[in-house]
């Protein structure tokens, strides 16, 4: 059974059927509703967009909002079993909805804050058709070491990360395109000084500028 993984939707500004999907994925202890506050920015530059924003697959152990895997336990071992983890639940997920749509994967994106692009970058990258993109801020990437032998498929990707972020240290940036670039994967990097672990303006406008490329020209 597929998981529901529920959480806010935003239908195409054209109010046509939806062409492109950009579904974006929460931090820890957030939920959907926290990084649906994007979408209504970006909805009229991409108006034939579907946005959904689910709420990660369980409670959160601090006490409130949702998680995509335990983070009680940080240590490699622990983070690497907790991604691997929800990546198939999240995977059957995403195929469902571009099914529903009838849409390819290279009409998606995916947008990850923290651990959502933690989430982000492990299933995308190991889906065998391609995303259009996966634009991730202040996250990092899980197993780098591991992604060459690992990876399905090469989408581009844009990580955006907050020099002052005391959450996920600003030097998960460069652990994340070192990774990727061994693993051929081509990544737009963009380090915002003096931000902490959030998003500004320049982040949102230059995300913006990445998915209106990635994603093809709606038929």
């Amino acid at each position: 059974m597929i998981a529901q993984l529920d959480g806010p939707i935003l239908p195409p500004a054209s109010g046509g059927a939806a062409k492109q999907m950009i579904v974006l994925l929460h931090g820890y202890g957030a939920d959907g509703h926290d990084l649906m506050g994007l979408a209504p920015s970006w909805a009229p530059s991409l108006p034939d967009a579907i946005f959904y924003a689910p709420n990660a697959i369980e409670p959160c152990e601090v006490g409130f909002g949702f998680q995509w895997f335990s983070l009680e336990d940080r240590s490699a071992g622990r983070l690497v079993a907790g991604v691997a983890a929800v990546a198939p639940v999240f995977d059957a997920w995403l195929g469902a909805r571009l099914a529903e749509h009838k849409l390819e994967e290279g009409a998606c994106a995916l947008v990850g804050f923290s651990q959502g692009t933690m989430v982000a970058l492990h299933v995308g990258l190991r889906r065998k058709k391609p995303l259009a993109g996966i634009l991730g801020y202040s996250g990092a990437l899980i197993a780098g070491e591991r992604l060459p032998a690992e990876i399905a498929s090469r989408p581009k990707v844009m990580l955006v990360h907050g020099t002052a972020d005391q959450v996920v240290p600003s030097g998960a940036l460069s652990a994340a395109v070192k990774g990727l670039d061994a693993a051929g994967v081509n990544v737009v990097a963009l380090s915002r000084p003096g931000l902490g672990h959030g998003i500004d303006s320049e982040g949102m406008t230059r995300g913006l500028g990445f998915l209106k490329a990635a994603l093809p020209p709606a038929p």
